[in-house]
Protein backbone atom coordinates (compact mmCIF):
# COMPACT_ATOMS: atom_id res chain seq x y z
CA UNK A 1 0.00 0.00 0.00
CA UNK A 2 1.58 3.11 -1.24
CA UNK A 3 1.71 6.07 1.08
CA UNK A 4 -0.91 8.20 -1.12
CA UNK A 5 -3.18 5.21 -1.08
CA UNK A 6 -2.85 5.36 3.11
CA UNK A 7 -3.74 8.97 3.35
CA UNK A 8 -7.08 9.00 0.91
CA UNK A 9 -8.10 5.66 3.08
CA UNK A 10 -7.67 7.81 6.19
CA UNK A 11 -8.86 10.83 4.64
CA UNK A 12 -11.86 8.71 3.69
CA UNK A 13 -12.54 7.21 7.00
CA UNK A 14 -12.44 10.54 8.76
CA UNK A 15 -14.67 12.23 6.81
CA UNK A 16 -17.13 9.33 6.79
CA UNK A 17 -16.69 9.57 10.78
CA UNK A 18 -17.31 13.66 10.57
CA UNK A 19 -19.84 13.11 8.34
CA UNK A 20 -22.42 11.22 10.36
CA UNK A 21 -21.50 13.30 13.36
CA UNK A 22 -22.63 16.48 11.77
CA UNK A 23 -25.10 15.56 9.48
CA UNK A 24 -26.90 14.02 12.65
CA UNK A 25 -26.00 17.93 14.02
CA UNK A 26 -26.87 19.39 11.57
CA UNK A 27 -30.85 17.65 10.94
CA UNK A 28 -30.87 18.05 14.98
CA UNK A 29 -30.50 21.94 15.47
CA UNK A 30 -32.91 24.32 14.38
CA UNK A 31 -32.83 25.33 10.44
CA UNK A 32 -30.99 28.39 9.92
CA UNK A 33 -29.76 28.86 13.36
CA UNK A 34 -25.75 29.33 14.13
CA UNK A 35 -25.47 25.75 15.06
CA UNK A 36 -27.21 24.64 12.37
CA UNK A 37 -24.68 26.42 9.97
CA UNK A 38 -21.74 25.52 11.70
CA UNK A 39 -22.71 21.65 11.64
CA UNK A 40 -23.85 21.92 7.34
CA UNK A 41 -20.46 23.62 6.75
CA UNK A 42 -18.43 20.87 9.01
CA UNK A 43 -20.97 18.21 7.12
CA UNK A 44 -20.07 19.85 3.59
CA UNK A 45 -16.67 19.68 3.62
CA UNK A 46 -16.76 16.47 5.22
CA UNK A 47 -18.60 14.81 2.57
CA UNK A 48 -16.73 16.58 -0.46
CA UNK A 49 -13.64 14.96 1.09
CA UNK A 50 -15.70 11.39 1.55
CA UNK A 51 -17.15 10.76 -1.98
CA UNK A 52 -14.27 12.37 -3.68
CA UNK A 53 -11.75 10.11 -1.65
CA UNK A 54 -14.22 7.42 -2.13
CA UNK A 55 -13.81 7.67 -6.01
CA UNK A 56 -10.38 7.83 -6.09
CA UNK A 57 -9.79 4.95 -4.15
CA UNK A 58 -12.25 3.07 -6.17
CA UNK A 59 -10.20 4.01 -9.46
CA UNK A 60 -6.87 3.64 -7.92
CA UNK A 61 -7.10 -0.26 -6.51
CA UNK A 62 -9.80 -2.61 -7.96
CA UNK A 63 -11.93 -0.79 -10.04
CA UNK A 64 -15.68 -0.51 -8.07
CA UNK A 65 -18.02 0.89 -10.34
CA UNK A 66 -21.03 1.38 -7.76
CA UNK A 67 -18.69 3.55 -5.14
CA UNK A 68 -18.17 5.86 -8.48
CA UNK A 69 -21.55 6.47 -8.70
CA UNK A 70 -22.18 6.97 -5.06
CA UNK A 71 -19.26 9.20 -4.71
CA UNK A 72 -19.73 11.36 -7.76
CA UNK A 73 -23.38 11.30 -7.25
CA UNK A 74 -22.95 12.38 -3.27
CA UNK A 75 -20.74 14.54 -4.77
CA UNK A 76 -22.85 16.60 -6.90
CA UNK A 77 -25.84 16.90 -4.59
CA UNK A 78 -23.88 18.22 -1.95
CA UNK A 79 -22.24 20.65 -3.98
CA UNK A 80 -25.19 22.07 -5.07
CA UNK A 81 -27.08 21.96 -1.86
CA UNK A 82 -24.44 24.27 -0.72
CA UNK A 83 -24.36 26.18 -3.82
CA UNK A 84 -28.02 27.09 -3.22
CA UNK A 85 -27.61 28.74 -0.03
CA UNK A 86 -24.87 30.71 -0.78
CA UNK A 87 -26.30 32.06 -3.83
CA UNK A 88 -28.70 35.07 -2.69
CA UNK A 89 -31.99 34.48 -3.92
CA UNK A 90 -33.23 34.71 -7.53
CA UNK A 91 -29.10 34.51 -8.47
CA UNK A 92 -27.03 31.97 -10.81
CA UNK A 93 -24.37 31.88 -11.66
CA UNK A 94 -21.79 29.46 -14.19
CA UNK A 95 -21.65 27.35 -11.23
CA UNK A 96 -25.29 26.08 -11.67
CA UNK A 97 -24.02 25.50 -15.12
CA UNK A 98 -20.93 23.22 -14.84
CA UNK A 99 -23.05 21.51 -11.70
CA UNK A 100 -26.08 20.92 -14.83
CA UNK A 101 -23.27 19.49 -16.56
CA UNK A 102 -21.90 17.00 -13.99
CA UNK A 103 -25.32 15.86 -13.47
CA UNK A 104 -26.20 15.19 -16.96
CA UNK A 105 -23.07 13.19 -17.12
CA UNK A 106 -23.48 11.22 -14.18
CA UNK A 107 -26.99 9.88 -15.46
CA UNK A 108 -25.20 9.16 -18.83
CA UNK A 109 -22.48 7.01 -17.30
CA UNK A 110 -25.15 5.25 -15.09
CA UNK A 111 -27.45 4.63 -18.04
CA UNK A 112 -24.35 3.31 -20.01
CA UNK A 113 -23.29 1.24 -17.14
CA UNK A 114 -26.97 -0.34 -16.56
CA UNK A 115 -27.29 -1.19 -19.97
CA UNK A 116 -24.00 -3.21 -20.20
CA UNK A 117 -25.05 -4.78 -17.07
CA UNK A 118 -28.45 -5.59 -18.62
CA UNK A 119 -27.11 -7.32 -21.71
CA UNK A 120 -24.00 -9.38 -19.59
CA UNK A 121 -24.34 -12.77 -19.27
CA UNK A 122 -24.64 -12.80 -15.35
CA UNK A 123 -26.51 -9.57 -15.53
CA UNK A 124 -24.09 -7.37 -13.58
CA UNK A 125 -21.70 -4.69 -14.50
CA UNK A 126 -18.09 -4.67 -12.37
CA UNK A 127 -20.45 -6.81 -9.60
CA UNK A 128 -23.51 -4.51 -8.87
CA UNK A 129 -27.05 -5.20 -11.01
CA UNK A 130 -28.48 -2.77 -13.68
CA UNK A 131 -31.28 -1.41 -11.14
CA UNK A 132 -28.67 0.00 -8.99
CA UNK A 133 -27.38 1.74 -11.89
CA UNK A 134 -30.66 3.01 -12.98
CA UNK A 135 -32.03 4.24 -10.02
CA UNK A 136 -28.33 6.04 -9.46
CA UNK A 137 -29.47 7.23 -13.50
CA UNK A 138 -33.00 8.72 -12.40
CA UNK A 139 -31.65 10.91 -9.45
CA UNK A 140 -29.14 12.26 -11.39
CA UNK A 141 -31.54 12.86 -14.27
CA UNK A 142 -34.32 13.85 -11.86
CA UNK A 143 -31.33 16.61 -10.43
CA UNK A 144 -30.39 17.87 -13.51
CA UNK A 145 -33.40 18.44 -14.92
CA UNK A 146 -34.42 20.64 -11.70
CA UNK A 147 -30.68 22.12 -12.24
CA UNK A 148 -32.01 23.33 -15.66
CA UNK A 149 -35.65 24.86 -14.64
CA UNK A 150 -33.57 26.51 -12.20
CA UNK A 151 -31.60 28.34 -14.51
CA UNK A 152 -34.01 28.97 -17.16
CA UNK A 153 -36.37 31.06 -14.14
CA UNK A 154 -33.06 32.74 -13.20
CA UNK A 155 -32.48 31.19 -9.86
CA UNK A 156 -35.03 30.24 -6.75
CA UNK A 157 -36.49 32.08 -3.88
CA UNK A 158 -38.56 31.13 -1.05
CA UNK A 159 -39.92 27.80 -0.49
CA UNK A 160 -38.34 26.20 -3.56
CA UNK A 161 -34.56 27.23 -2.69
CA UNK A 162 -35.29 25.95 0.86
CA UNK A 163 -36.75 22.92 -0.81
CA UNK A 164 -34.30 22.12 -2.82
CA UNK A 165 -31.73 22.70 -0.22
CA UNK A 166 -32.59 20.09 2.09
CA UNK A 167 -33.54 17.55 -0.16
CA UNK A 168 -29.95 17.23 -1.90
CA UNK A 169 -28.49 17.77 1.69
CA UNK A 170 -30.82 14.95 2.65
CA UNK A 171 -30.17 12.46 -0.08
CA UNK A 172 -26.38 12.71 0.23
CA UNK A 173 -26.37 12.41 3.90
CA UNK A 174 -29.08 9.20 3.21
CA UNK A 175 -26.43 7.57 0.91
CA UNK A 176 -23.21 8.25 3.62
CA UNK A 177 -25.25 6.76 6.21
CA UNK A 178 -26.46 3.72 3.96
CA UNK A 179 -23.62 2.87 2.58
CA UNK A 180 -21.71 3.22 6.04
CA UNK A 181 -24.84 0.76 8.22
CA UNK A 182 -25.80 -1.25 5.30
CA UNK A 183 -22.54 -1.62 3.26
CA UNK A 184 -20.39 -1.96 5.85
CA UNK A 185 -22.16 -4.58 8.72
CA UNK A 186 -18.94 -5.14 10.17
CA UNK A 187 -17.84 -1.60 11.98
CA UNK A 188 -21.19 -1.21 13.06
CA UNK A 189 -21.82 -1.45 16.76
CA UNK A 190 -22.79 -5.19 18.21
CA UNK A 191 -26.02 -3.92 20.29
CA UNK A 192 -26.99 -2.13 16.88
CA UNK A 193 -27.13 -5.06 14.53
CA UNK A 194 -28.63 -7.00 17.00
CA UNK A 195 -31.42 -4.86 18.03
CA UNK A 196 -31.81 -3.51 14.54
CA UNK A 197 -31.26 -0.40 15.03
CA UNK A 198 -29.08 -0.02 12.30
CA UNK A 199 -31.66 -0.01 9.82
CA UNK A 200 -33.69 3.02 11.71
CA UNK A 201 -29.84 4.54 11.84
CA UNK A 202 -29.51 3.96 7.56
CA UNK A 203 -32.80 5.07 6.59
CA UNK A 204 -33.29 8.35 9.52
CA UNK A 205 -32.15 10.57 6.87
CA UNK A 206 -34.27 9.12 4.22
CA UNK A 207 -37.32 9.87 6.62
CA UNK A 208 -36.51 12.90 7.75
CA UNK A 209 -36.46 13.92 3.83
CA UNK A 210 -39.90 13.00 3.25
CA UNK A 211 -40.64 14.78 6.56
CA UNK A 212 -39.04 18.40 5.75
CA UNK A 213 -41.01 18.45 1.91
CA UNK A 214 -43.55 17.39 3.61
CA UNK A 215 -43.65 20.52 6.34
CA UNK A 216 -42.02 22.68 3.91
CA UNK A 217 -43.92 22.03 0.36
CA UNK A 218 -47.27 20.35 1.74
CA UNK A 219 -48.56 21.60 5.28
CA UNK A 220 -48.68 24.97 4.42
CA UNK A 221 -50.78 24.52 1.75
CA UNK A 222 -52.93 22.47 3.57
CA UNK A 223 -53.22 25.34 6.86
CA UNK A 224 -54.03 27.34 3.55
CA UNK A 225 -57.00 25.79 2.13
CA UNK A 226 -59.48 26.60 4.48
CA UNK A 227 -59.10 30.09 4.26
CA UNK A 228 -59.43 29.91 0.35
CA UNK A 229 -62.64 27.96 1.09
CA UNK A 230 -64.06 30.57 3.77
CA UNK A 231 -63.00 33.57 0.73
CA UNK A 232 -64.50 31.22 -1.59
CA UNK A 233 -67.98 30.56 0.05
CA UNK A 234 -67.63 34.50 1.66
CA UNK A 235 -66.88 36.86 -1.24
CA UNK A 236 -65.94 40.48 -0.35
CA UNK A 237 -68.81 42.67 -1.85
Amino acid sequence: MTIGHLILRYAHITAGVLTLLSGAAAMTFRKGSPLHRKAGNVFFVSMLVLSSAGVVLSLIKTPNMGNIMGGTTAFYMVATAWATVIRKPGEIGRFEIVAALMGLTIAAGATTFGVLAENSPKGRFYGYPSLMYFIFASVALLATALDVRMIVRGGLTDVSRTTRHLWRMSLAFFMATGSFFFGQPKFVPEVLRETGLYIVAGLLPLGLLFYWLIRVRVWPLIKRAPARRVAQAFPST
